[in-house]
């Protein structure tokens, strides 16, 4: 879920007020040396489409007590990353945030963080917001003044409007972080006002697209019957609401308990989860179903956050839900904050249990804005592929290897491996199917256990790529003659 415990509060809130400091500029790295070398075998199908990369696919989240948010540097570290949506205003504060009054209810907000500012910092990254509609202390009303700011009176054009963040933590299942005044809180009463707010948000603007809140299909508490309700909130909420809604939303936190426990997530959970979306949509949204997006605007690891295991995570978590259908993915988030209280290291690397990409500047972390391993390898996905491209069908030998493929319009082909093992070298051969290869030395893109760079250069071949151990390696294929 998405919120800062008092101390991150504070820390954040003290970061934010700091002169701002420009990141030191990345130096490159070696993997430590492997104890031993592995074999694995990776097909490629490329004549087997999964999904198109959409432009909104890599996504961020901010929130406005982060001061640094739009720091100058900012823009320029979403295009080198490829983000190109935005969250805003911050998860759970934007259950208690009001637009016109840039203030959360009980909760900070850090200077030049208003929605004017935030917009600009993503339009110069030639990215797009989406923005969470306070639901726990807003109103229908509310909500569409704030679209006919945005798209009416400045233009801005923001096609995508979640209505709450995570509501049904809003005490009705047991657990209470969500803001939310309204008497009931119910699934049935959040469906039946999320008709109200797209109602009135669409009077405004009918090209924008309104989001419903889901619970994770699998995580507590999808399943459970509220009061009030004859079904779980999932089924409630798209039977009332499912032919009026352009997308839904769920939030993806795994619980790793090891570092190859997390890094085995993403293929052990987003199918089924994606899936069970897929089928909801598909029950209730009727004649619409086809055109119903599933949006996964929160996500990160649970532990590891700064050290090589999310950042091997995080490109296999991305690219897993938009092979899956998801139009994108939003990570938890740009600057997060620690307390430094519990600082550990992991695979020889400094863990501040900061969840942000970039470093916040507390007193334990490097300088602002220095991007922690999470956010090479989102990189990676850029050397991946572009919007547009077509994600193909991969397979593995083993669990340790993860791999991702795309096709671009000019027939290029590109795959990225991951290797997840922390001890050893693997060598790849590589088969493709409907794809031959040239036989020339191909372009490969690396990012090495605990880098504070991408390296490329020319090496292996188009069958066979050496992958050191926790690296990210991506192999880019011109057509053969």
């Amino acid at each position: 879920m998405a919120g800062l415990s008092a101390a991150l509060l504070l820390a954040a809130a003290g970061t934010s007020a700091a002169a701002p400091r420009s990141a030191a500029p990345p130096s490159p790295a070696t993997a430590a040396p492997a104890t031993s070398a592995t074999t694995a075998s990776v097909s490629i199908d490329a004549g087997q489409a999964l999904a198109t990369i959409p432009a909104t696919g890599v996504g961020m989240n901010v929130a406005v007590y982060d001061g640094n948010m739009n720091h100058p540097d900012i823009s320029g570290l979403y295009k080198a990353a490829g983000v190109g949506m935005v969250r805003y205003p911050g998860g759970s504060y934007s259950d208690g945030y009001h637009w016109q009054t840039h203030t959360v209810e009980g909760g900070y907000v850090a200077p030049d963080t208003d929605f004017d500012t935030f917009v600009g910092s993503v339009h110069a990254a030639h990215a797009q917001p989406i923005v969470t509609a306070n639901y726990g202390s807003g109103t229908p009303d509310e909500a569409a003044a704030w679209v006919r700011y945005a798209n009416v009176t400045k233009q801005y054009g923001v096609k995508y409007w979640e209505i709450g963040n995570e509501v049904y933590g809003n005490g009705e299942y047991g657990a209470t972080w969500e803001t939310d005044h309204h008497d009931s809180h119910s699934a049935t009463t959040y469906a039946t006002n999320l008709l109200s707010y797209a109602s009135a948000m669409k009077a405004v603007d009918p090209t924008i697209k309104i989001g419903a809140v889901l619970t994770t299909p699998g995580a507590w508490p999808d399943g459970i019957t509220g009061t009030g309700d004859s079904m779980d909130w999932n089924h409630t909420v798209m039977s009332i609401a499912g032919q009026k809604i352009d997308f839904v939303i769920v939030h993806h936190y795994p619980i790793g308990n090891s570092q190859a426990d997390l890094l085995g997530k993403p293929q052990a959970e987003i199918p089924g989860m994606a899936g069970t979306l897929r089928q909801l949509i598909d029950q209730y949204a009727g004649s619409n179903a086809s055109h119903v997006g599933i949006a996964v605007t929160e996500a990160n690891a649970n532990a590891y956050k700064d050290t090589a295991p999310n950042g091997l995570f995080a490109p296999d978590e991305y690219l897993t839900w938009l092979e899956n259908g998801a139009f994108t993915l939003d990570w938890w988030d740009l600057h997060n904050g620690t307390d430094c209280s519990k600082v550990t290291t992991v695979e020889g690397a400094t863990d501040y249990d900061d969840g942000g990409i970039l470093s916040s500047g507390a007193s334990c972390e490097p300088s602002l804005n220095t991007p922690f391993p999470p956010y090479y390898g989102v990189q990676m996905v850029t050397k991946l592929g572009s919007p547009d491209d077509t994600l193909v069908k991969t397979s593995s030998s083993t669990s340790l290897v993860s791999a991702h493929a795309v096709r671009s319009a000019n027939g290029d082909v590109a795959v990225m491996l991951i290797n997840k093992d922390p001890g050893n070298d693997t060598t790849v051969s590589l088969s493709y199917h409907g794809f031959t290869p040239s036989t020339a030395t191909p372009a490969v893109h690396s990012y090495l256990k605990n880098a504070t760079s991408i390296g490329s250069t020319t090496a292996g071949s188009a069958t066979s790529q050496t992958v050191p151990a926790y690296s990210i390696v991506v192999v880019r294929l011109h057509p053969g003659s």
